[in-house]
């Protein structure tokens, strides 16, 4: 009697589990109509979420590179001038700031045969990787 109502309230949390990860990926679709009303085009997209390090960005491209695990092989997304870039504490990060073994979060959406990042989301805030300088004057007195 205990096992089958265990199985039960095991069964009803995966149930849940299932349909919250389900929930959690956005859908949008997007509609074109022309002006006599016949639909153009129509198009689906999910959102997808990946978490990762940063292994290659050039400024001025239109891609960056993340890898995913130790081992995995690096994978191409591609952005636009428009992609924002936060970090840890909401801050808005300029694309000159990225740099490669950045961790980061990333939201993406798939466009055909490519993968296109909607957000970027630094792992930790910017000033932890801020460079600081430190100059030391020494000054000596003929006496």
């Amino acid at each position: 009697m205990k096992q089958t109502r265990l199985m039960k309230i095991l069964a009803t949390g995966t149930l849940c589990a299932v349909a919250i990860g389900t929930a959690a990926a956005q859908t949008s679709t997007t509609v074109t109509t022309t002006a006599g009303g016949a639909v153009t085009s129509s198009t689906t997209t999910n959102s997808l979420n990946g978490t990762g390090t940063i292994s290659a960005y050039t400024p001025g491209s239109d891609y960056i590179t993340f890898r995913g695990e130790a081992n995995a092989a690096p994978a191409r997304y591609y952005y636009t001038k428009e992609t924002p870039i936060v970090d840890a504490e909401g801050a808005t990060v300029q694309w000159s700031a990225i740099r490669p073994d950045m961790p980061v979060n990333y939201t993406y959406v798939r466009e055909g045969d490519r993968m296109v990042i909607t957000k970027v989301t630094l792992q930790k805030p910017i000033k932890y990787y801020e460079k600081t300088t430190t100059t030391t004057t020494t000054t000596t007195s003929d006496r």
